[in-house]
C-alpha cells in the first residue's frame, strides 16, 4: 500500500499529463520530445481501471427520457485542472451520448475504465468550398445555416472497453466526436489540454452531420464520398445535459 497519493496511478497519469503539455511551442506531431512523452502518456492511460479511482461500476442506470430532468444522462467527476490540462471522469448511463461536439485547439485522450462505448470521430475538411454552392440538402437549408456548414469527413467509428487502449484526439485529427454508451453504463478517465476556455476561443461547438449530393458531379470517388458529408453547427442538443457528482478517489497534488 502506498503511504500516500503522490503514488497513486491517477497522481502519475496527472504528472505525466504536465510534463506533456505544459510547453506549448513543443506539442505538436512533429516534435520528438512531446511525442515521446504522449507515448507515456498513453501507457499510463492504458493501465488505468475504475478501481484505480475507487469508482464502482454502475450497471442499472438508463438515461432519462427529456421530460425527466430529475437526474442527467451524463455526470462529471472533476479530478483536476491546470492552465495546462483538466482531468476527470464522464459517466454516462445506459443509452446516453455525448453529442457530436469540438475541442478547439485541443488534445484530448480518453481511457474507458468500464462499460464500453462507441466513439464517432469527424475532422473539417483542409479547403472549405465556397458555402454550399451546387450542393442539395434535403430538406432545403435556410442561408444562415448554410453559412456555418463545414465539408468534413467521417475518421473512425470504433467501440472501446477497459481492456483498450485510450483514443487520443488532436487539434488536426479526430477533434470532433461522438460519444454513446453500448449496453449499459460507462465511464471513462477524460485529459483535455489546454481546457476548454471560451474567453481564450475555447468553447465547446456542437455539429449535426448532414448528407448532401453535387450537382455538378456524376461520377462517384472517395473525394467525392467525403465532400458529401457535412457539419453543421447546432445549439446543445435538449436531450443532453452534465451533472456534476464528487470524485471519490485518490487526491491529485501538482
Amino acid at each position: 500500500m502506498p503511504r500516500d497519493n503522490m503514488t497513486s496511478t491517477v497522481q502519475n497519469i496527472a504528472r505525466q499529463a504536465l510534463a506533456t503539455f505544459r510547453n506549448p511551442s513543443v506539442v505538436g506531431d512533429h516534435n520528438k520530445v512531446f511525442l515521446e512523452n504522449l507515448s507515456k502518456l498513453k501507457s499510463l492511460m492504458a493501465e488505468v481501471r475504475a478501481a484505480d479511482l475507487k469508482i464502482a461500476p454502475r450497471t442499472t442506470e438508463s438515461a432519462p427520457v427529456p421530460s425527466q430532468r430529475a437526474a442527467p444522462p451524463v455526470t462529471y467527476m472533476h479530478i483536476h485542472e491546470t492552465d495546462t490540462f483538466s482531468m476527470g471522469v464522464f459517466l454516462l448511463k445506459t443509452g446516453a451520448s455525448i453529442p457530436l461536439h469540438d475541442h478547439p485547439g485541443m488534445h484530448g485522450m480518453l481511457k474507458v475504465i468500464y462499460g464500453k462505448v462507441r466513439i464517432s470521430c469527424f475532422d473539417r475538411l483542409d479547403k472549405p468550398r465556397d458555402g454550399a454552392s451546387g450542393v442539395q440538402f434535403t430538406p432545403p437549408l435556410m442561408p444562415f445555416q448554410s453559412s456555418s456548414l463545414r465539408p468534413s469527413v467521417l475518421r473512425s467509428v470504433g467501440e472501446y472497453t477497459e481492456e483498450n487502449g485510450p483514443c487520443v484526439l488532436s487539434p488536426q485529427k479526430d477533434n470532433i466526436h461522438q460519444i454513446d454508451a453500448v449496453d449499459g453504463a460507462t465511464a471513462f478517465l477524460d485529459i483535455l489540454s489546454p481546457p476548454y476556455d471560451p474567453d481564450e476561443g475555447r468553447d465547446c461547438h456542437y455539429y449535426k452531420v448532414l448528407h448532401a449530393r453535387s450537382e455538378a458531379v456524376d461520377r462517384k470517388s472517395e473525394a467525392q464520398e467525403q465532400g458529401d458529408l457535412w457539419l453543421m453547427e447546432i445549439p446543445q442538443p435538449s436531450e443532453f445535459w452534465c451533472g456534476g457528482e464528487p470524485y471519490p478517489g485518490p487526491q491529485v497534488s501538482l
